[in-house]
């Protein structure tokens, strides 16, 4: 599961339905073949993003559509597994009738969890603090576009786009993990990135979080200021450097960076369902802990 727009959550939710028409596991998890594939989903997702996601109170947005198989194998048929396309554009879906960030999660011995995450976007927010309250206000508005006739333009009430998504993993039914990454468009492509850790190679949540990532940045934005289509995919020093060369053989900008480059902060809380004994995890990448009571 994952926060619905007017934030972001849904473009991890379409990574995994592209990712789903390919069987990741046949190649090793840090392969050039592995990266090309989930970088080249979060492509096609980001352009859906940066098209459609808005307030849902004053845009039809087509989340049905969004998510569907039909449109999930329609979006992968435009992965070409050898190269890097030169750019993507927004799909058309059926429409149905309708650093500043911190993330927490918690659970119970009674088997509740809960998966919170909180950003005053820039540094201190607004810089407002409401009397008597002792907290500052968000300044999320930034996020809204200013083109006449985007669905994501700013109006009175209305809520602007966002990109902090708490979320939860499921099986037959039951919560078996609550987890978050914060990083602004990091984290669909983080908790992508995880999920697939940990379903595909058969990582428990410490090591899902701890293997090596990448970042793509370019595209079109929600904000509607675009940026260049094929965009740059940043990948961090752990990282081999086949994999590196793989990419750009297959057309993918890469770049190598170890700071400056939000690759994520990530938390974990995971119960087994047999034996109800709960598993947390926590990186390096930011400060967090684990703690037990």
């Amino acid at each position: 599961y994952e926060l619905p727009p007017n934030g972001q959550g849904f473009a991890a939710l379409q990574m995994l339905n592209i990712l789903q028409q390919v069987n990741l596991a046949q190649w090793p998890r840090d392969s050039a073949q592995v990266f090309h594939y989930m970088i080249e989903s979060k492509r096609l997702a980001f352009e859906d993003l940066a098209r459609y996601y808005a307030d849902p109170d004053y845009a039809d947005l087509p989340l049905q559509g969004l998510l569907s198989e039909q449109y999930a194998r329609e979006r992968f048929a435009l992965i070409d597994p050898d190269r890097a396309a030169a750019d993507y554009h927004p799909g058309e879906p059926q429409l149905e009738g309708e650093g500043d960030t911190t993330y927490l999660t918690v659970a119970d011995d009674d088997g509740m969890m809960v998966s919170l995450i909180q950003s005053n976007y820039r540094g201190m927010g607004s810089g407002l603090v409401p009397d008597g309250m002792g907290f500052m206000l968000q300044d999320r508005g930034e996020l809204f576009s200013l083109q006449p006739g985007h669905p994501n333009v700013y109006a009175p009430g209305k809520r602007p786009f966002h990109t902090i998504i708490p979320a939860f993993l499921m099986k037959d039914g039951e919560p078996v993990m609550s987890f978050g990454l914060m990083g602004g468009s990091m984290q669909p492509q983080g908790h992508v990135q995880i999920l697939v850790n940990i379903i595909d190679y058969g990582m428990d949540i410490q090591q899902a979080g701890d293997a090596a990532r990448f970042m793509h940045e370019g595209g079109r934005q929600p904000t509607g200021v675009d940026e260049d289509g094929l965009g740059t995919v940043y990948v961090e020093p752990g990282v081999s450097a086949a994999t590196v060369e793989g990419l750009r053989a297959r057309g993918h900008r890469v770049e190598v960076d170890a700071s400056g480059v939000p690759f994520g902060g990530y938390q974990a809380i995971a119960v087994d369902p047999a034996s109800g004994v709960y598993a947390g995890a926590t990186e390096m990448r930011k400060d967090g802990t684990v703690t037990a009571y």
